[in-house]
């Protein structure tokens, strides 16, 4: 029998006052709330000694608020946060009988969309001192690398521009101009499975993870602090559907007077241009993009340097994260769904199936 272990309800109005401090457009900013349930299945080895599982939960911030979150599961459940701060729920099982078991998260969302008066006006170049306070977003990872061939194409994009706004949206620009998203052409694209920046560069196509990788890197490159969000994007075509919603992630950057501010030049790619859709291509687009693909739209291209649609959770941000407690195998690559360790090795056998239904009124 399942045992409710964790329940959490938080106020919305809080966050709302958080929006609206940061937010001038607050009340032309759109609204969405969401029943989300999120099943995990964990196969296990005959002989395992140690089982040790961290999964995703909701993050809140000031555009999002959950409530009525609560876990499911026949082991005993925690809660920490990893060395980037990412609230995440944890499994041990010593010496376990059964070769699966299972676990279920339910929570209700609400998501604000995200505005953010972008003007590059009202930032400056950053100081030594914020460099230094924020040094950890000027780090590569394992797999977001800066080297001198990112360095240099970095320098020739932004042309020495030191106006942090304005030179990430010349490399939001060449970005989603310079990379094409896979879904376009699935039978001569593909991702990485990891999120590359040297993928996305040499082959100059990939998934979000690939895109946003590639941007980190060159934004890294040029002193810009950044980091990754990884989260799901909860689009109408799958409201209610009984089939895993997957994830999307997208870009923070940080300017000055401003903070952290958002973007998603993979998103962009998607309406920089008319895509031909056909038999291979058509159902892998609309699982993309947030709403009816029509073509493209310029001022969505615009839209998603600054801004972000109100249909998104936030699983975690960042790359290379370290667990608490600790992990044995190193540390991971990206906490989007799950991860296990079987006796101290990473194990990839495991399921997740995210569903959910919109809740209006």
């Amino acid at each position: 029998m399942f045992r409710t272990l964790c329940l959490l309800s938080t106020s919305f109005g809080l966050a709302l006052s958080a929006v609206a401090a940061t937010s001038p457009d607050c009340n032309a900013d759109k609204v969405a709330s969401f029943r989300v349930n999120n099943s995990f299945a964990v196969k296990v080895p005959p002989g395992t000694h140690t089982v040790r599982v961290w999964f995703t939960s909701p993050q809140e911030d000031a555009w999002t608020s959950v409530k009525d979150f609560a876990v499911k599961s026949d082991f005993p459940v925690s809660f920490d946060k990893d060395a980037l701060g990412n609230r995440v729920g944890y499994i041990e099982i010593i010496n376990p009988t059964q070769n699966e078991f299972t676990l279920n998260e339910k929570f209700d969302v609400t998501r604000r969309e995200q505005r953010s008066a972008i003007d590059a006006s009202q930032t400056r170049p950053l100081t030594d001192a914020e460099r230094a306070a924020l040094a950890l977003y000027l780090q590569p990872t394992k797999y977001v690398v800066v080297n001198d061939r990112i360095k240099n194409l970095a320098t020739s994009i932004t042309g020495g521009e030191q106006n942090p706004i304005l030179a990430a949206r010349k490399l939001y620009d060449w970005t989603y101009k310079n990379v094409d998203y896979w879904v376009k052409d699935p039978e001569h694209h593909k991702a990485s499975a990891v999120g590359s920046t040297e993928y996305c560069l040499s082959s100059r196509t990939g998934n979000c993870s690939d895109f946003h990788s590639l941007f980190t890197s060159l934004a890294m490159s040029v002193g810009i602090p950044t980091r990754i969000v990884y989260g799901s994007l909860l689009k109408p075509v799958l409201n209610g559907e009984n089939t895993d919603a997957s994830y999307h992630c997208w870009v923070e950057f940080f300017a000055p007077r401003l903070g952290w501010l958002p973007l998603d030049p993979a998103m962009a790619n998607m309406y920089a241009e008319n895509i031909a859709l056909n038999d291979k291509n058509k159902r892998l687009v609309e699982l993309t993009v947030p709403g009816v693909y029509h073509g493209a739209e310029k001022n969505k291209v615009d839209y998603y340097f600054g801004n972000l649609d109100d249909r998104r959770i936030v699983w975690s941000r960042g790359r290379d994260l370290m667990m608490q407690p600790a992990q044995d195998d190193g540390p991971v690559n990206a906490l989007i769904k799950m991860y296990v360790e079987i006796d101290g090795k990473q194990s990839t056998d495991w399921t997740r199936k995210m569903t959910y239904e919109e809740i209006r009124g």
